[in-house]
């Protein structure tokens, strides 16, 4: 069973010693349609809409709220709220959630190098060094590390189960999750 979840924030159990925990919040969400346990669902995020939002709305009777679909894995049989009694019994979960995007990086930053010495006339700084080999192959090899793009990768971890309050929608997961505080993720069962 999948569920999206905002990521609220860290904190820590009151018990000795504490524990790290990350706050997550069950998203309001619909369920339009299922087939065969996979599920088209709606949910609340932002101000986005156009023709195409409009028309979904519309075939499945939502409010103007529910502006975003996605296809979950879901104990529902048929469309309404979102079955969230599985999570009450669940033990273990895998949490997907985006990297924190860091843009175009260097290869100190993105990859730790230890960059060059800063004495004696030095122009190495931080930059990548020598990347290529002698003249076989001739060519640089695929995977090597350099600068480039960092962050705003999925991430999937697996997080014990807390708690979970069915009324307010709050789950509380050992340990960390990727990502900033207010992004949306997924939470999946770990068997």
């Amino acid at each position: 069973m999948e569920f999206i979840v905002e990521k609220i924030g860290m904190s820590r159990t009151i018990s000795v010693p504490a524990t790290p925990v990350t706050l997550l919040k069950v998203l309001d969400t619909k369920v339009c349609d299922v087939n065969e346990g996979v599920a088209l669902v709606s949910y609340s995020d932002g101000k986005k809409f156009n023709k195409a939002i409009e028309g979904q709305q519309k075939k499945y009777g939502l409010s103007k709220e529910f502006n975003r679909f996605a296809t979950l894995d879901v104990a529902n049989s048929e469309a309404g709220d979102l079955d969230l009694s599985v999570l009450a019994e669940a033990k273990v979960l895998k949490t997907t959630f985006k990297t924190k995007g860091r843009g175009f990086s260097g290869a100190v930053k993105r990859w730790n190098f230890a960059g060059g010495r800063a004495s004696h006339g030095h122009r190495m700084g931080r930059r990548t060094g020598s990347i290529g080999n002698c003249e076989w192959p001739g060519r640089v090899q695929p995977g090597r590390k350099m600068p480039g793009h960092y962050g705003n990768t999925n991430v999937t971890v697996k997080n014990d189960i807390v708690s979970f309050d069915a009324e307010t929608g709050i789950l509380v997961v050992k340990g960390s999750v990727s990502g900033p505080n207010g992004r949306l993720g997924r939470v999946r069962i770990a068997k």
